[in-house]
């Protein structure tokens, strides 16, 4: 099983030819809203890349609470672990320009709420082989959950923790010492390690973590490990429409194709497959492939 803790926004988004400057008003072509949050995005695609999904996380009692929650049940993601907390749900502004390329606002709502995993979510922790996490709830939560992996379960045998370091900010070392896998695109690679080369960044973060894997958007992504396994992934070539949750896709096929005991050559062949038919729909929890789809295109690419 994976374990999600992680965020569960509401994404308002926006498709324009070209996002506004400053001061400037555009007309938009299209507005969407729909589930997302690097968590949710995260556990619905582990769910439908084949893996069995727990979401561990909170939304508002608001008007988009029950929407999130059954996004997450659509998707077959366990949601016993989604608590509802008094106020707003977390929101994401999302501005999508013609080419896919998108910028975000993330609004914590109800996930600035945790504070840390529950007794609840310490057991199910307990029972996954994986544990993704993102950064989109409060340090101190991240942390607790990390550590929890590693005192649970045990730190060689136990549960993997894998980290997508976004947003990208300083991460403590004690959140670092409990990390398996970090999992940054090129941009977070840099601001984590003050290196623009994602190849001199990746080396930088294998002081840290013992395996990495650097995400390039259209030319692929990286892969290092303490023992000197150095690979690249190139990308599947397509038309992007929306790269909005490209990454949690990729995060999500990761952490499947791991807990079914494929190598980092293999799991990132799959990783890519999925994040690549991400990219070719409108959406984030909404463009994400299903395991038919994925296995479809890996096999057309070996």
């Amino acid at each position: 099983m994976i374990s999600v803790f992680g965020s569960a926004n509401m994404d308002l988004v926006a498709y324009v030819a070209q996002a506004p400057k400053p001061g400037e008003t555009i007309t938009g072509r299209a507005f969407r809203t729909i589930p997302g949050g690097k968590g949710a995005n995260q556990a619905i695609a582990a769910a439908r890349a084949g893996g069995q999904v727990a979401f561990l996380g909170a939304v508002g009692d608001d008007a988009f609470g029950p929407g999130l929650r059954a996004a997450l049940a659509g998707a077959g993601v366990d949601t016993r672990g989604v608590r509802t907390v008094p106020g707003p749900s977390g929101v994401a502004h999302i501005v999508v320009q013609d080419g896919g390329d998108n910028s975000i606002i993330v609004v914590p709502g109800a996930n600035g709420a945790l504070t840390g995993p529950s007794a609840e979510d310490a057991e199910t922790i307990g029972r996954s082989r994986a544990l993704l996490l993102q950064l989109e709830l409060p340090m101190e939560a991240v942390v607790a959950a990390a550590c929890l992996a590693g005192a649970v379960t045990g730190a060689v045998t136990g549960t993997e923790v894998i980290l997508t370091p976004a947003p990208a900010v300083p991460l403590p070392a004690e959140l670092l010492d409990a990390v398996g896998v970090i999992v940054p695109n090129e941009h977070e690679a840099a601001v984590l390690t003050g290196r623009d080369d994602p190849r001199d960044a990746l080396e930088a973060l294998l002081d840290l973590v013992p395996e990495v894997v650097v995400t390039l958007g259209a030319r692929g992504a990286l892969y290092g490990s303490r023992d000197g396994v150095r690979l690249h992934e190139p990308a599947v070539p397509v038309r992007a429409v929306d790269t909005t949750a490209a990454g949690d896709t990729f995060a999500g096929a990761l952490a499947v194709a791991r807990t079914e005991g494929l190598g980092p050559e293999g799991a990132l062949r799959f990783a890519s497959a999925a994040a690549a038919l991400s990219v070719r729909r409108e959406g984030a929890s909404t463009s994400m492939p299903h395991r038919p789809e994925i296995d479809r295109l890996v096999r057309d690419r070996t």
